[in-house]
Protein backbone atom coordinates (compact mmCIF):
# COMPACT_ATOMS: atom_id res chain seq x y z
CA UNK A 1 0.00 0.00 0.00
CA UNK A 2 1.31 3.28 -1.14
CA UNK A 3 1.75 6.66 0.98
CA UNK A 4 -0.93 8.88 -0.81
CA UNK A 5 0.40 11.86 1.04
CA UNK A 6 3.82 10.88 0.14
CA UNK A 7 3.46 11.04 -3.97
CA UNK A 8 1.57 14.31 -2.90
CA UNK A 9 4.37 15.63 -1.30
CA UNK A 10 6.94 14.19 -3.46
CA UNK A 11 5.16 16.20 -6.39
CA UNK A 12 5.44 19.35 -4.59
CA UNK A 13 8.96 19.40 -2.93
CA UNK A 14 11.31 16.67 -4.03
CA UNK A 15 9.91 16.42 -8.23
CA UNK A 16 8.83 19.92 -8.52
CA UNK A 17 7.74 20.68 -12.00
CA UNK A 18 9.02 24.07 -12.13
CA UNK A 19 11.86 24.75 -9.89
CA UNK A 20 13.05 20.60 -9.49
CA UNK A 21 13.34 19.07 -12.13
CA UNK A 22 13.02 21.91 -15.03
CA UNK A 23 9.94 20.82 -17.02
CA UNK A 24 7.19 22.61 -18.90
CA UNK A 25 9.42 25.69 -19.32
CA UNK A 26 7.46 26.63 -22.09
CA UNK A 27 4.09 27.53 -20.32
CA UNK A 28 5.96 28.95 -17.34
CA UNK A 29 8.09 31.43 -19.02
CA UNK A 30 5.00 32.31 -21.23
CA UNK A 31 2.07 32.60 -19.22
CA UNK A 32 3.17 33.73 -16.05
CA UNK A 33 2.95 37.33 -16.27
CA UNK A 34 0.35 37.79 -13.67
CA UNK A 35 -0.15 35.34 -10.65
CA UNK A 36 -3.81 34.90 -12.01
CA UNK A 37 -2.86 33.52 -15.65
CA UNK A 38 0.05 31.41 -13.45
CA UNK A 39 -2.43 29.76 -11.54
CA UNK A 40 -5.11 29.12 -14.42
CA UNK A 41 -2.53 27.52 -16.54
CA UNK A 42 -1.34 25.64 -12.93
CA UNK A 43 -4.57 24.58 -12.40
CA UNK A 44 -5.40 23.74 -16.05
CA UNK A 45 -2.18 21.45 -16.72
CA UNK A 46 -3.14 19.97 -13.09
CA UNK A 47 -6.97 18.98 -14.44
CA UNK A 48 -5.48 17.12 -17.97
CA UNK A 49 -2.55 15.38 -15.59
CA UNK A 50 -4.86 13.67 -13.32
CA UNK A 51 -7.30 12.64 -15.70
CA UNK A 52 -4.87 11.61 -17.71
CA UNK A 53 -2.79 9.41 -15.20
CA UNK A 54 -6.33 7.72 -13.97
CA UNK A 55 -6.83 6.77 -17.88
CA UNK A 56 -3.71 5.40 -18.54
CA UNK A 57 -3.34 3.73 -15.35
CA UNK A 58 -6.74 1.96 -16.17
CA UNK A 59 -5.54 0.88 -19.62
CA UNK A 60 -1.54 0.20 -19.00
CA UNK A 61 -2.78 -3.75 -19.54
CA UNK A 62 -4.53 -3.00 -22.67
CA UNK A 63 -1.83 -0.92 -24.34
CA UNK A 64 0.87 -2.96 -26.36
CA UNK A 65 4.08 -1.33 -25.89
CA UNK A 66 4.58 -0.85 -29.74
CA UNK A 67 1.71 1.86 -29.47
CA UNK A 68 2.04 3.14 -25.66
CA UNK A 69 3.07 6.29 -26.77
CA UNK A 70 0.69 7.92 -29.69
CA UNK A 71 -2.22 5.82 -26.65
CA UNK A 72 -0.94 8.24 -24.49
CA UNK A 73 -0.87 11.49 -26.50
CA UNK A 74 -4.36 10.42 -27.66
CA UNK A 75 -5.45 10.08 -24.20
CA UNK A 76 -3.61 13.43 -23.28
CA UNK A 77 -5.21 15.10 -26.34
CA UNK A 78 -8.93 14.27 -25.56
CA UNK A 79 -8.49 15.61 -22.04
CA UNK A 80 -6.94 18.87 -23.18
CA UNK A 81 -9.89 19.09 -25.60
CA UNK A 82 -12.51 18.63 -23.01
CA UNK A 83 -10.77 21.23 -20.78
CA UNK A 84 -10.82 23.90 -23.96
CA UNK A 85 -14.50 23.05 -24.26
CA UNK A 86 -14.89 23.92 -20.46
CA UNK A 87 -12.68 26.62 -20.84
CA UNK A 88 -14.42 28.65 -23.77
CA UNK A 89 -17.61 27.60 -21.74
CA UNK A 90 -17.31 28.94 -18.15
CA UNK A 91 -14.07 30.86 -18.38
CA UNK A 92 -13.94 32.82 -21.58
CA UNK A 93 -11.52 35.66 -20.42
CA UNK A 94 -9.20 33.10 -19.11
CA UNK A 95 -8.97 31.22 -22.25
CA UNK A 96 -8.32 34.40 -24.45
CA UNK A 97 -5.57 35.37 -22.42
CA UNK A 98 -3.58 32.21 -22.36
CA UNK A 99 -4.73 31.31 -25.36
CA UNK A 100 -2.49 28.62 -27.33
CA UNK A 101 -0.87 27.29 -24.47
CA UNK A 102 -4.45 25.75 -23.38
CA UNK A 103 -3.88 23.36 -26.49
CA UNK A 104 0.02 22.88 -26.36
CA UNK A 105 -0.89 21.09 -22.85
CA UNK A 106 -1.06 18.48 -25.39
CA UNK A 107 2.91 18.08 -25.80
CA UNK A 108 3.84 19.24 -22.24
CA UNK A 109 7.21 16.73 -21.00
CA UNK A 110 5.58 17.19 -17.60
CA UNK A 111 1.77 15.27 -18.93
CA UNK A 112 4.14 13.05 -20.54
CA UNK A 113 6.50 12.37 -18.63
CA UNK A 114 3.89 11.17 -15.60
CA UNK A 115 2.01 9.08 -17.78
CA UNK A 116 5.13 7.32 -19.08
CA UNK A 117 6.97 6.99 -15.30
CA UNK A 118 4.50 6.90 -12.82
CA UNK A 119 0.78 5.97 -14.49
CA UNK A 120 2.15 3.47 -17.10
CA UNK A 121 3.36 1.66 -13.88
CA UNK A 122 1.23 2.14 -10.78
CA UNK A 123 -2.64 1.21 -9.59
CA UNK A 124 -4.98 4.20 -10.61
CA UNK A 125 -5.64 5.54 -7.03
CA UNK A 126 -1.55 6.01 -6.91
CA UNK A 127 -1.92 7.92 -10.29
CA UNK A 128 -4.10 10.54 -9.19
CA UNK A 129 -2.51 11.23 -6.53
CA UNK A 130 0.87 11.62 -8.52
CA UNK A 131 -1.05 13.92 -10.58
CA UNK A 132 -2.70 16.23 -8.00
CA UNK A 133 1.09 16.18 -6.11
CA UNK A 134 2.94 16.80 -9.48
CA UNK A 135 -0.19 19.10 -10.57
CA UNK A 136 0.03 21.20 -7.24
CA UNK A 137 3.67 21.74 -7.10
CA UNK A 138 3.27 22.85 -10.98
CA UNK A 139 0.51 25.31 -10.30
CA UNK A 140 2.42 26.65 -6.65
CA UNK A 141 5.12 27.50 -9.02
CA UNK A 142 3.79 29.36 -11.66
CA UNK A 143 1.55 31.01 -9.30
CA UNK A 144 4.62 31.95 -7.57
CA UNK A 145 6.34 32.89 -10.66
CA UNK A 146 3.28 34.59 -11.39
CA UNK A 147 2.97 36.83 -8.30
CA UNK A 148 6.71 37.92 -8.75
CA UNK A 149 6.33 39.17 -11.98
CA UNK A 150 3.43 41.16 -11.49
CA UNK A 151 4.43 42.73 -8.15
CA UNK A 152 7.86 43.64 -9.60
CA UNK A 153 6.51 44.73 -13.20
CA UNK A 154 3.39 46.14 -12.02
CA UNK A 155 2.94 46.45 -8.38
CA UNK A 156 0.24 44.55 -8.16
CA UNK A 157 -0.58 40.64 -6.99
CA UNK A 158 -4.01 38.94 -8.21
CA UNK A 159 -4.80 42.78 -8.99
CA UNK A 160 -4.32 43.95 -5.68
CA UNK A 161 -2.22 46.92 -5.49
CA UNK A 162 0.81 46.55 -3.00
CA UNK A 163 2.60 49.70 -4.45
CA UNK A 164 2.02 52.54 -7.35
CA UNK A 165 2.32 51.12 -10.83
CA UNK A 166 5.19 53.90 -11.48
CA UNK A 167 7.44 52.13 -9.23
CA UNK A 168 7.40 49.11 -11.32
CA UNK A 169 9.09 47.52 -13.67
CA UNK A 170 8.18 46.50 -17.07
CA UNK A 171 10.94 44.46 -17.84
CA UNK A 172 9.60 41.93 -14.90
CA UNK A 173 6.46 41.66 -17.08
CA UNK A 174 8.12 40.90 -20.66
CA UNK A 175 10.17 38.02 -21.94
CA UNK A 176 13.31 39.03 -19.77
CA UNK A 177 11.67 39.21 -16.72
CA UNK A 178 10.62 35.52 -16.63
CA UNK A 179 14.43 33.95 -17.16
CA UNK A 180 15.60 36.37 -14.42
CA UNK A 181 12.62 35.88 -11.80
CA UNK A 182 12.66 32.23 -12.21
CA UNK A 183 16.59 32.28 -12.22
CA UNK A 184 16.52 33.96 -8.65
CA UNK A 185 13.50 31.96 -7.09
CA UNK A 186 15.42 28.71 -8.75
CA UNK A 187 18.68 29.92 -6.40
CA UNK A 188 16.80 30.97 -3.07
CA UNK A 189 14.87 27.67 -3.52
CA UNK A 190 18.21 25.82 -3.76
CA UNK A 191 19.94 28.00 -0.95
CA UNK A 192 17.02 27.00 1.46
CA UNK A 193 17.10 23.21 0.54
CA UNK A 194 20.85 22.98 1.79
Amino acid sequence: MMNYLNIIKNGITKENPTFVLMLGMCPTLATTTSAENGMSMGLATMFVLICSNLVISLIKNLTPDMIRIPVFIAVIATFVTVLQLLMQAYVPGIYETLGLFIPLIVVNCIILGRAESFASKNEPVASIFDGIGIGLGFTLGLTLLGSCRELLGTGKVFGYTVFPEDYGMLMFVLAPGAFITLGYLVAIINKFKK
